[in-house]
């Protein structure tokens, strides 16, 4: 019987004081302080978030209200911060677990404020994009990048240093071990410094059609760190390095002011220096008059009896149109090409095709005799 008593009074020495020091019962209540703040989470946010909402409807501008939509997920974290707080607050721990909750609570309180930070950055960025009038797009979208980066950072060094974690050797360390790795990876970070000539030197932006000699040519999708992302006409994406990109000559065909057409337009040899003059001088009118092309004031312009080929008397056509979209562009030449043919065919005369005529002066007198096969068998 004694030894049930000793049992039992072991049994309550644990409940009372052998988890961290505290009452079992306490622990208990704590718990449930915690489940009842998550209970009340979504109508504790909701109340707050309705009252933040009518609040900054009452200003003029619409920054403040984006920013508390964004700010929702950080707001509904709150209560979670609450339920920890109070709950340790109602265990009442003394010594190293008392030091332990309270760095707890002090970091779940940073990571809050730090979070809602990071995601304020983003309604933030619009107003960066008054920069892209001195900057390209995408140097202002890397340095929104940066800017995130650098707030994560500086949230996650100040819960080392509520733990006791100094940062200033860690930073140390990182920057011999950085240069340890950039001795293995100069690669990347030639990569990175030519992403940032690239953006800085504006070569070609987001949605540009370019061509790099000997690689690829198609639209570029995205400008990263290391790499750039085109994308070729058959769809397929193709990740080119950045230093190809800044030491290679690089064509950037949206850059154009202008669509150029340059042609070699073969006629007959049958027709007349007449029907020649008629034909230049329409098809110049042709151009000059249409608003589809350049005026010759601007780009240049030629409509010229080139040169005597095999088979045809060329005429050069180099036009510019106004338009540099590809299908507007193929229209319009479609209609040049219908007028050409009025304009040859209206003239009397004709396009030329390849051949060749053969003249032979006088046929040889004499001829070898032509070997005719006996018909018969011969013993």
């Amino acid at each position: 019987m004694n030894d049930l008593i000793e049992f039992w009074a072991l049994v309550v020495d644990v409940w009372r004081n052998d988890v961290a020091g505290t009452d079992m019962g306490r622990i208990l209540a704590a718990t449930g302080i915690f489940i009842s703040f998550l209970l009340v989470r979504k109508l504790f946010t909701q109340f707050i978030l309705l009252w933040i909402k009518s609040v900054v409807k009452k200003t003029s501008t619409l920054l403040d209200d984006a920013a508390v939509s964004i700010l929702e997920e950080p707001i509904r974290f709150i209560p979670v911060v609450l339920g920890v707080f109070f709950a340790t607050q109602h265990l009442q721990l003394v010594g190293i677990y008392a030091e332990i909750a309270e760095n707890a609570v002090r970091s779940l309180i940073t990571f809050t404020i730090f979070w809602g930070f990071v995601r304020v950055l983003r309604p933030i960025s619009h107003l960066m994009s008054r920069l892209e009038k001195i900057f390209t797009p995408e140097l202002v979208e890397w340095l929104i990048k940066a800017i995130r980066i650098a707030v994560i950072l500086i949230g996650a060094a100040t819960i080392l240093q509520i733990w006791g974690i100094q940062v200033a050797p860690i930073i140390a360390g990182a920057g011999l071990f950085g240069v340890a790795v950039a001795l293995g990876a100069q690669d990347l970070f030639k990569n990175l410094i030519a992403g940032m000539l690239i953006l800085g030197e504006k070569r070609f932006r987001k949605g540009d059609w370019i061509r790099v000699e000997g690689v690829v040519e198609g639209t570029v999708e995205n400008i990263g760190f290391r790499s750039t992302i085109i994308r070729r006409f058959d769809k397929a994406p193709v990740m080119v390095p950045n230093t190809n990109l800044s030491d290679t000559a690089v064509t950037n065909f949206s850059g154009m002011t202008h669509r150029r057409i340059y042609w070699k337009i073969g006629v007959e040899y049958r027709t007349t220096v007449d029907q020649l003059r008629q034909i230049r001088d329409e098809i110049e009118h042709y151009i000059v008059e249409s608003p589809e092309f350049a005026s010759p004031k601007d780009v240049s312009t030629f409509v010229r009896i080139d040169r005597f080929s095999d088979s045809s008397i060329d005429i050069m056509l180099y036009c510019f149109t106004k338009t540099t979209n590809w299908g507007e562009w193929l229209e319009i030449k479609e209609q040049l090409a219908y007028r050409i043919k009025q304009i040859i065919e209206g003239a009397g005369s004709g396009f030329a095709f390849p051949s060749q005529s053969l003249y032979i002066e006088a046929i040889p007198s004499e001829r070898p005799e032509l070997f005719v096969p006996p018909t018969g068998t011969q013993t």
